[in-house]
């Protein structure tokens, strides 16, 4: 269980200031531990710090960043039971779910500290013609300075790590604002880093109000920003951040095309993870479900029959699939959008249902596309299913979004994978399986409202890092 109270942690070292938020159990809806919350003093001490660490982080041989990064592998393996309880109770994730995102953030930590050695330059021949006789050309990558992070709720631990492994990698200290709704994870990690022997003032994990946070954007001290999180905010951040290097990941209503020569068997069974997995509450998660005309009414029935099957309720159970939203505001929303895509004229296949913040599983079918429940991110367990005759334009119907984070293609034609690749306005194709599918030291990022720029360890690295060049002349 959860301890009843967690510092912030300011320069490195925990500082209980307060008590002052309250952290629930998002099944019970009881308060499962207080967390201290950081005010714009703290905030600015820890972007003065991080400035003052730069130097010294900077200078850390690629061995010790590695070892910094070994030793936080060693004890989230060490903690895994305690972390993963911690994400059940935060999140509302189910036990299942959670254990498999423990296992990611140790993934992650453990990719980046395989990078931290890896960060190399280019030799370059200048002699492109008679002036640049003699010239030799070096690069090297070296750290952007102070970043600022700023994460979601969905995945409190991975996420986090996203941001915090490749800083520690590269050498960048940073402040990072966990969401005040699902704190502890990131606090949980502070609590790791503190045990090392990184400079003082190399992190800071601050939770804090919305309306105190505006230094995490607009401090000029900062020189790169890193957030997850709804598009409305993100973008609205990228135009207050000034002059610092901005990356976004932000939402979408992911697509999955299922082609006539797919086995269904598998496909539903992916579709179901990837639709109602962690209750839908993935920027990635099935949205849009494209079938061919030819398996698309016996698709539709396993589907409706898998989704059924799926068990509700808390999700501390073993069993249970489909836990409750973040909150219960959330559920109304969704619920609304269902009802509201019914309306419409739209076919409830299944689901559509609420108990509190618990919204049971829903397939929907023939819903006008202008309806939010299509065009917007849902974010929860709903997706919303129709056919197509020609591939083609079953391709036009995935490119038909505000978002493009990834789409998912279930085929086995090389042609029709081929023309996804290169015709799908999105950060990135799945083929053989549904877009919420990832593995975290790939590329991945979005085009469109869904986001700028590229997370993934090594390419994180990049953004975190400036190329230096060096010129040497023999007279």
């Amino acid at each position: 269980m959860l301890e009843e109270h967690y510092p912030y942690y300011l320069a490195n070292k925990p500082v209980q200031a307060n008590s002052d938020l309250e952290v629930t159990d998002k099944y019970s809806g009881e308060v499962a531990t207080r967390v201290a919350l950081a005010d714009a003093k703290a905030i600015d001490q820890a972007i003065g710090a991080a400035v003052e660490a730069a130097p010294a982080c900077g200078a850390m041989p690629p061995y010790e960043r590695q070892q910094v990064l070994q030793h936080c592998v060693a004890r989230f393996e060490a903690r895994q039971d305690e972390l993963a309880m911690a994400l059940c109770i935060e999140a509302g994730k189910p036990i299942k779910d959670s254990r498999g995102e423990v296992t990611r953030l140790i993934d992650t930590f453990r990719i980046a500290a395989e990078e931290s050695v890896r960060i190399h330059g280019e030799v370059m021949n200048l002699e492109i013609s008679p002036r640049a006789k003699g010239y030799r050309g070096f690069t090297r990558r070296v750290p952007i300075g102070p970043c600022s992070f700023i994460s979601p709720f969905n995945f409190p631990l991975n996420l986090a790590a996203h941001k915090i492994a490749p800083a520690l990698a590269v050498g960048c200290p940073f402040v990072l604002k966990p969401a005040s709704l699902t704190p502890v994870g990131a606090l949980l990690i502070g609590e790791v880093l503190a045990e090392t022997d990184l400079p003082e003032g190399a992190f800071s994990i601050l939770p804090c109000r919305r309306d105190g946070a505006e230094l995490f954007t607009v401090d000029e001290r900062l020189k790169l920003l890193s957030f997850t999180g709804s598009p409305d905010v993100g973008w609205k951040l990228k135009q207050q951040a000034g002059k610092k290097k901005v990356v976004l990941e932000l939402g979408g209503n992911a697509a999955c095309v299922v082609d006539a020569d797919t086995d269904l068997e598998d496909a539903v069974r992916r579709l179901i993870v990837g639709a109602f997995y962690q209750s839908g509450q993935s920027c990635i998660g099935v949205q849009r479900i494209i079938a061919h005309e030819a398996i698309y009414d016996e698709l539709r029935e396993r589907l409706v029959t898998a989704t059924k099957e799926l068990k509700s309720g808390d999700p501390k159970d073993e069993e249970t699939f489909i836990g409750p939203m973040i909150s219960e505001k959330e559920a109304i929303r969704l619920e609304e959008w269902i009802h509201d895509a019914v309306k419409a004229g739209g076919k409830l296949l299944c689901g559509g249902t609420r108990d509190g913040a618990i919204l049971a599983a829903t397939l929907l079918e023939d819903v006008p596309k202008d309806q939010p429940v299509c065009a917007e991110e849902a974010f929860g367990p709903v997706a919303v299913l129709s056919s197509f005759n020609d591939f083609s334009k079953a391709l036009d119907a995935v490119n038909d979004s505000v978002f493009g984070l990834q789409a998912g293609v279930f085929t086995r034609d090389i042609y029709h994978i081929l023309q996804a690749w290169d015709r799908l306005d999105v950060g990135g194709v799945i083929v053989g399986d549904v877009p919420s599918w990832r593995v975290d030291h790939m590329p991945y990022g979005g085009v469109k409202e869904s986001g700028l720029g590229r997370e993934g360890v090594r390419y994180a690295m990049e953004d975190m890092t400036e190329i230096r060049n060096l010129v040497i002349r023999t007279p």
